[in-house]
């Protein structure tokens, strides 16, 4: 009978070990992917953490979804409830015809809010990034009860922190037809990476999946339309500035600025005015561009814990 060598007996005892080795289990950080149908819209949603810890609900960006919290939401769930929702036509969401649904910024409000109500989460703080300010700040101006701490990412709602390239879109907005080109270079493929990667020192830091999933996205049949729609409607939002800004006034939220302060489209000023508004909020300008969570996530999760531990709900 021929000896067993080393290696044979090493083989065996690694799988008779791993075999009676209990599997890791999922805990309430492990991210799960979820589909529920709004007002006729199917809406997609990720959910992490324990469903009795304070919600924070994320609202992302364009031309990102929910993917874009991917590396910070199992950071937060540890201690915190997570809900990050894709907008109608975004992400894992339902596109429907523009002649069944209207896409401007108060219906995708309505909607998103639609959805908090029906999954029964009505006391949260939002964290918003881009096109989730607009969308953020209609749901709280409808239910500020609702609402206990705001976290901002580069969501702007201060004409100070509108960059360069907002001149030539207000031109478009004065006459759609007089400047095709406006939209025709917002939904490029170079506008899009430029999204990701402008401004930033550190390009490797961000994964060229994202870019090209996202402009991959906006080639589908039926997004030009529907995000030229919302660009133009895009306007509503700077005229609601004021608005917003007597809001945070009036009720003094918690308020965390985590801005990436080299993002050429909301540049910094955007981010320093909170505190004009409300005086004790805490703003942290990050060495990072747009999509500051791309290249800053461990130090944005240490600032909202923090933030978040010293403004239990």
């Amino acid at each position: 009978m021929k000896t067993p060598t080393f290696l044979t007996l090493a083989s065996a005892m690694i799988i008779g070990h791993a075999a009676q080795a209990a599997p890791v289990p999922s805990t309430s950080a492990t991210t799960t992917y979820h589909r529920v149908t709004v007002d006729g819209v199917g809406m997609f949603y990720r959910e992490a953490g324990p469903k009795d810890a304070p919600t924070i609900v994320l609202l992302h960006g364009f031309p990102s979804s929910s993917r874009e919290f991917d590396t910070l939401i199992p950071l937060l769930a540890t201690r915190y409830h997570l809900v990050a929702p894709d907008f109608p036509s975004f992400g894992q969401s339902d596109t429907p015809s523009p002649s069944t649904y209207t896409y401007t910024f108060d219906h995708l409000a309505q909607t998103t809010n639609a959805l908090l109500e029906q999954l029964q989460i009505r006391h949260y703080t939002l964290f918003l990034h881009d096109y989730g300010g607009p969308i953020g700040f209609r749901i709280m101006l409808a239910h500020p009860e609702r609402v206990h701490a705001l976290i901002v990412s580069n969501a702007n709602v201060y004409k100070e922190g509108l960059g360069a390239k907002w001149t030539k879109i207000a031109e478009y907005w004065a006459d759609p037809k007089a400047h095709p080109e406006v939209p025709a270079a917002f939904l490029s493929f170079a506008a899009t990476e430029q999204r990701h990667t402008g401004g930033t020192s550190h390009p490797e830091r961000y994964n060229p999946d994202t870019w090209t999933d996202e402009f991959n996205h906006l080639s589908q049949p039926g997004q030009h339309e529907i995000q030229t729609t919302l660009l133009y409607d895009y306007r509503t939002n700077v005229a609601a500035y004021p608005s917003w800004q007597a809001w945070l006034r009036q009720h003094q939220p918690p308020t965390l600025v985590v801005w990436g302060r080299n993002d050429p489209s909301f540049i910094a000023p955007g981010g320093e005015a909170f505190k004009r508004d409300v005086p004790n909020a805490e703003i942290h300008m990050l060495d990072a561009g747009h999509f500051a969570m791309d290249e800053k996530n461990d130090e944005m999760a240490s600032l909202i814990l923090d933030f978040m531990a010293r403004h239990p709900d």
